[in-house]
């Protein structure tokens, strides 16, 4: 009796260990899954910013796809600049003409800030021609090379007086026969004064289209007609405004700011420049860059978009680009 008690406690307690080592195991296992699950106390890597693909025209692009290329860039860059206007101040062809010229070797913004005190004292081109050139040199110190301007406005004025009866022409032909007119000062005019269609071959627009590999040509006339031949006449004065903006504004001659550049994908230069994102921000000029404008009086439309007049001659405004950086 005794022996077979002692043979049933064995029993019992070999099956209730039987039956609890399972359940340790499981333990073991629910907390090792519990590990693996827990989250890791390491920071994430911030996720790369997406690189940009430059776009590669083929070595043969045939013309129908380069017409096709650069009408694409021009609508990208309408949208972008959809204000985009003439950056230099005038109220008539006069004012216009005379504002152009001026504005070799220095700025839009410097020549605004001077032009109002030329105009209130010689408002027609018979007070410009008829004015002492001393007086017009210490007016137009600010814009440099005010002697050689000097003689250039009051030619201008001059043959204006004698040639044209006062008025400035509207044709081509008779525009570049004026002292210190080429092409394109014709063209600004013609485009934005007349409303006929000339493209604007300036620094920044031989320099964009050379790098969206419109044309390899280096002469501005040779770049004109390459061009031109790329874009309807109707389109030609704004596309020169578009191609500045941007210029001036991102697509600088030094270090242009590719990685803020809303036609990267489209540009086979892409890469030139800075392209990390927040370098790039802090290359972007004028309005782009929350700085002001070059007009002293822009079209309402600028203004409209967020557009920043710029300030008068002796008074800069903090943060304005420094005069003479295009």
């Amino acid at each position: 009796m005794a022996a077979s008690a002692k043979k049933a406690a064995s029993a019992r307690k070999a099956a209730a260990a039987k039956k609890a080592a399972p359940k340790k195991t499981a333990k073991k296992s629910v907390e090792k899954a519990a590990k693996k699950s827990a989250p890791s106390k390491a920071p994430a890597k911030k996720a790369a910013p997406a690189k940009v693909t430059p776009a590669k025209p083929p070595r043969n692009e045939s013309h129908t796809a380069l017409v096709r290329r650069a009408r694409r860039i021009n609508r990208e860059l309408a949208e972008v600049y959809p204000y985009a206007h003439p950056e230099l101040d005038f109220e008539n062809p006069f004012q216009l003409v005379i504002a152009t010229v001026l504005s070799a070797q220095t700025t839009d913004l410097r020549v605004n800030q001077t032009t109002p005190a030329l105009f209130a004292k010689y408002p027609t081109p018979e007070d410009l021609a008829a004015a002492n050139p001393e007086e017009v040199e210490e007016i137009l110190r600010p814009t440099g090379f005010f002697r050689a301007k000097t003689k250039s406005v009051i030619g201008l004025s001059k043959a204006l007086r004698d040639d044209f009866g006062g008025e400035v022409p509207g044709r081509l032909e008779d525009l570049v026969k004026l002292p210190g007119v080429g092409r394109k000062t014709a063209f600004v005019v013609l485009g934005n004064a007349f409303g006929r269609p000339g493209l604007t071959v300036d620094t920044h627009f031989q320099r964009l289209v050379r790098r969206w590999q419109w044309t390899d040509a280096k002469e501005p006339d040779k770049i004109e007609a390459a061009v031109g031949a790329l874009f309807p006449k109707s389109e030609w004065t704004m596309l020169s405004h578009h191609v500045i903006f941007h210029g001036r504004r991102i697509c600088h001659a030094r270090k242009p700011a590719c990685g803020a550049c809303p036609i990267a994908p489209l540009c086979p230069a892409y890469g030139e420049g800075e392209t990390d994102p927040e370098k790039a921000k802090k290359l972007l000029k004028y309005e782009k860059g929350g700085f002001p404008g070059q007009r002293l009086n822009p079209p309402q439309a600028y203004l409209d978009a967020g557009g920043i007049p710029a300030p008068p001659l002796g008074a800069p405004m903090p943060g304005s680009p420094p005069v003479g950086t295009e």
